[in-house]
């Protein structure tokens, strides 16, 4: 079950577009499942959750770090962690730039962006993320590849299309502004199992598919 329906979402997916399977909850051995039909990108959104699947499961496989992060847990992630999504403070800029420094890794980041109508979810503003952006170079030891945000869990269309086009336009004015010249900053991470197709539309190059993958949880 698990490997026909990621193989029928890999199918539709564009080149382009990279696929996080969002494994949180889900037992090893669904994981596995995955793995076997060739899925090596997991995201999961609890640390010590994310740390016992990674001593259980084969060293081939990405982490993408996915929720929330304090920066009290940092420090058990970032050996191994291939991608931290949700970075929406310059304190946790900071934390993740220290634990790299410790352990001489430099820590791929995406910066988390406010882009939703609803109060739950976690972001930056682009004056925030602007203020982050502006002492970026203190940073040796964690490299901001690109930016993530989620739409508002709506049935509206048009409103969940405009928040991805919102997001879009920050990347670009954040790509020409900051990063011009630098390939690694490349990743718009939006849309997940509700509303994927809509963020490829907008420019999405990273998906993060959970339910549509796994079954509900």
């Amino acid at each position: 079950m698990i490997s026909e329906q990621l193989q029928q979402i890999k199918s539709s997916l564009p080149e382009k577009v990279t696929l996080v399977a969002v494994s949180k909850t889900k037992p090893v051995e669904d994981l596995l499942e995955a793995y076997n039909t060739g899925q090596r990108i997991f995201g999961e959104n609890k640390v010590q959750e994310m740390c016992d699947k990674h001593d259980l499961l084969p060293k081939d496989i990405e982490w993408h770090f996915i929720g929330h992060l304090q920066t009290n847990k940092v420090k058990y992630i970032a050996p191994f962690v291939a991608l931290i999504h949700g970075v929406d403070s310059l304190k946790l800029l900071q934390e993740i730039n220290k634990q790299g420094e410790k352990i001489k890794r430099v820590i791929p980041v995406l910066l988390q962006f406010y882009i939703a109508k609803e109060e739950t979810k976690f972001g930056l503003s682009l004056a925030e993320a602007i203020e982050v952006l502006e002492s970026k170079d203190a940073f040796h030891y964690c490299e901001i590849r690109g930016i993530m945000g989620m739409a508002s869990f709506t049935e509206n269309e048009d409103q969940v299309k405009a928040e991805f086009a919102q997001l879009k336009s920050h990347f670009d004015l954040i790509k020409s502004t900051y990063f011009k010249n630098d390939a690694f900053f490349s990743i718009v991470s939006m849309g997940m199992s509700g509303d994927y197709k809509l963020a490829i539309e907008e420019g999405s190059t990273m998906v993060r598919i959970g339910s549509s993958i796994f079954g509900s949880r």
